[in-house]
């Protein structure tokens, strides 16, 4: 169309528009300097933007050529307090008692040292026939048959055996045998997929993840002391609690060969299917 090669906005149209008419009326003047005005309102507004953005930048460089003052350190006075004093109706404690004896002999081993034969004091090494019947030590000792093998362990001349009995109630956190669902492993997995409901609340939220929950193996193989280390929320914590309070019994930890309460971790994934 012809109109639509016209530029209205042109400076020559503006004199065709205001022919005959009043020029000095303020629309002839506002139209005329409308394209200047609107060059130097842009340039402005950059120079306003550019000094804006700069303004960190130019602080920055400020405090760097400053001088900076002195930091002041505070020196505040600690008071030690005097140790308590000493009881001295309390009694010592008594010495540890004396390691029993090996199970087999002991014959004095000494650590070979060059020295001149005038300063040799110490006696000929262990022969191999002695060896035969004795094991190398730091001193000539007799054994005890009916003791119990010790390996890196002091041995004495005690012929009474210590016995030490087990706090029943110590929770263990790692033991010759680690306590198990049946089965292991993989029953526990199944278990977990066939007994665990997903909660409304997190399938409506779309929260999935993994619940670390730990809890107790007692010695019969139930789990107490149920609670989570680190959970999703929505539901999840609450349902993984409850699915290993309906658990069956594990198989108990070993140690010593009896059975003890041992401490376990376990995690529990909470995965939509759809997914």
């Amino acid at each position: 169309m012809l109109g639509s090669k016209l530029d209205i906005l042109k400076p020559e149209w503006l004199d065709v528009v205001f022919t005959g008419r009043n020029k000095a009326y303020g629309a002839y003047e506002l139209r005329k300097e409308n394209p200047k005005n609107t060059n130097r309102s842009v340039v402005i507004a950059v120079i306003l933007f550019v000094v804006i953005i700069s303004i960190p930048t130019i602080i920055n460089w400020i405090e760097g050529i400053l001088p900076k003052a002195d930091e002041k350190v505070k020196v505040t006075d600690v008071v030690l307090q005097p140790p308590p004093p000493v009881d001295q109706t309390k009694k010592p404690p008594p010495p540890p008692p004396e390691p029993p004896k090996p199970r087999v002999d002991q014959v004095k081993f000494p650590p070979p040292v060059v020295k001149p034969d005038n300063m040799v004091r110490e006696k000929d090494p262990p022969t191999v026939e002695e060896l035969k019947t004795a094991d190398p030590g730091q001193t000539d000792q007799k054994g005890d048959p009916n003791a119990q093998i010790r390996i890196d362990e002091p041995v004495g001349n005690s012929d009474t055996k210590q016995v030490t009995e087990e706090d029943p109630n110590q929770i263990f956190t790692s033991v010759e045998q680690s306590a198990e669902f049946p089965g292991g492993l993989d029953k526990f997995g199944a278990y977990l997929g066939r007994s665990i409901r997903y909660p409304a609340v997190a399938k409506e939220n779309n929260v999935q993840g993994k619940v670390i929950v730990q809890f107790v193996v007692e010695r019969d193989g139930s789990l107490t002391d149920i609670h989570v280390l680190r959970g999703i929320g929505s539901g999840c914590d609450e349902e993984a609690i409850r699915v290993l309070k309906a658990s069956p019994k594990w198989k108990p930890g070993i140690q010593n060969g009896r059975p003890v309460r041992q401490q376990y971790t376990v995690p529990i994934s909470f995965t939509l299917q759809d997914q």
